[in-house]
């Protein structure tokens, strides 16, 4: 078994209770994009903005979690490049608006947080919320691999 089914079953036997998949299939991009919004708010060093304005926790973030897709598996990395450059897209086009960005990244953190708990309801309680936050990559990772399996697409 390869690293990635390893880490894909792992994750589905742990969410093959849930209560509401529609709100945990909403929740979990929400919590992964609400992080990252946290993250791209943080200061940063100077260096950073010496190396590029757009070099910040957030887009390093986005960065490394690339670079392991594409460790894992070639075809989930492919899959979910549209995923992270809309992250990086959403986050850049919120800092250049007159929309608060962190308040928006806290909400979304925190509304998928819920989300979370919503959908995993008596199924693991308040530990499996913990443990979905622990596994927060993985989720989109597994989220585009159920489609992938409806569609005949190898990973």
């Amino acid at each position: 078994m390869s690293e990635t089914d390893s880490w894909l079953l792992r994750y589905e036997q742990n969410h093959s209770e849930l209560n509401n998949p529609w709100v945990y299939w909403a929740a979990v991009p929400m919590v992964v994009a609400g992080t990252v919004g946290l993250l791209w708010s943080l200061p940063v060093p100077a260096e950073f903005h010496e190396i590029s304005p757009l070099l910040n926790w957030g887009s390093a973030f986005l960065m490394a979690a690339t670079i392991y897709y594409f460790i894992i598996s070639l075809s989930i990395a492919i899959g979910m490049l549209p995923f992270l450059l809309g992250l990086a897209a959403l986050q850049v086009w919120l800092t250049d608006s007159v929309y608060p960005a962190l308040a928006i990244s806290t909400g979304l953190a925190v509304a998928g947080t819920v989300g979370l708990a919503m959908g995993r309801r008596g199924a693991g309680g308040v530990r499996a919320v913990i443990e979905d936050l622990q596994l927060m990559m993985i989720g989109p990772a597994w989220l585009l691999s159920v489609i992938y399996r409806r569609f005949g697409i190898p990973y």
